[in-house]
């Protein structure tokens, strides 16, 4: 069995959390992808959008200050409830 541990260390299946979109500007190439493995990476038109359950708000930042990190231009984010 494979645990997979997010930025924040808890485990992916952790809490209930809420699940994102995050668009940032341009196609990301597998190598900035993996600085995300949380996260589904998908082209949409001139984008590309992460989407994924996060287990809280830090987890959310964390992502959010990597995206600035790679100095990757953030679009929008969208927060639903997951499931």
């Amino acid at each position: 069995m494979t645990t997979t541990i997010t930025m924040t260390g808890l485990p992916a299946d952790a809490g209930a959390g809420n699940g994102y979109e995050i668009r940032v500007a341009g196609h990301l190439g597998d190598t900035i992808r993996t600085a995300f493995p949380e996260l589904r990476a998908c082209p949409r038109g001139q984008d590309t959008v992460l989407s994924g359950v996060l287990p809280d708000q830090a987890a959310l930042y964390g992502v959010l200050y990597q995206l600035e990190a790679l100095s990757l231009e953030l679009v929008e984010v969208r927060r639903y409830p997951s499931k």
